[in-house]
């Protein structure tokens, strides 16, 4: 079959519409964040993950603050808003009262590590059955871009100018490590936002961290390394080859821990590097 397009001439036949890819439980309109910015399609993963799996009329998002939480009002499930840091603590309470749902959080390293940590390690070590997402990307994008307790090493913010100095600052914490020793965690990954192969694996991870929380399993979290060109001083084009070079070289891509249930008997697998 001949699949060579003429366009020197008319089309012999008008356009017509293939296919609609838009993810049904986005609604329709272009996002407002900067340009190379790795959230939209952390985002569009998890609403395509929960329709996948059939758990849209079950499922309640609670969102934290950052960029992202421009998306809850575009996206076509329920939606509660957390204060800053606290979505883990409104997420276990709405579980609670309704144990049946499926309930995930939406936070960025900002949010979740700097000035929520105590939720999420609390909400984990209770074994709360509910799923957390985080997108790091190192930056306090939302209010200007500078230093969070994810940041690399040597990594340039609006207050680490000269990189991030482990003598001045510290050294970044792993937040999905950090979690794992804990009883109450089920399933714990780290995906990324700058290729399609990374995307299709994270998509992988928002699943079975859905399947873990809807097989009533314990806590589970994906942690989304995701681009911020505009934090990060560089150009657009130079984000994804950034992440893998920077943020990916600190905080490994892959399944750090995934409890299955046997016969009632909880078991441990191995971590899998991505």
């Amino acid at each position: 079959m001949n699949m060579v397009v003429k366009t020197d001439t008319a089309p012999s036949r008008p356009a017509r519409l293939i296919d609609d890819f838009a993810p049904p439980l986005m609604l329709p309109g272009a996002h407002k964040l900067c340009a190379g910015c790795g959230e939209p399609a952390a985002m569009r993963s998890v609403v395509e993950m929960i329709d996948e799996l059939g758990l849209t009329a079950r499922t309640v998002g609670v969102f934290g603050i950052g960029c992202y939480t421009s998306f809850s009002p575009g996206l076509d499930v329920e939606m509660l808003q957390a204060l800053h840091g606290r979505a883990p603590s409104l997420a276990t309470g709405f579980k609670r009262a309704r144990p049946d749902s499926i309930v995930f959080t939406m936070q960025g390293d900002g949010d979740m590590v700097n000035e929520g940590l105590q939720e999420v390690i609390h909400t984990a070590a209770r074994g709360e059955n509910i799923t957390c997402i985080m997108l790091n990307n190192g930056v306090f994008g939302e209010t200007g871009g500078h230093m969070t307790a994810t940041t690399v090493l040597g990594q340039r913010t609006k207050n680490s100018l000269e990189g991030r100095d482990p003598k001045k600052h510290g050294y970044p914490i792993r937040m999905t490590e950090m979690l794992a020793p804990l009883e109450g965690v089920a399933y714990l990954a780290r995906g990324a936002t700058n290729n399609a192969g990374n995307l299709f694996k994270t998509r992988k991870m928002i699943a079975s961290a859905l399947k873990a929380q809807d097989e009533k399993r314990g806590f589970s979290m994906v942690e989304i390394l995701t681009m911020c060109p505009t934090g990060w001083f560089i150009k657009t084009g130079e984000a994804p080859d950034y992440l893998t070079d920077h943020l990916g070289s600190y905080h490994k891509f892959g399944v750090i821990k995934d409890v299955t249930m046997e016969a009632g008997i909880a078991r441990e697998t191995e971590t899998v590097a991505v």
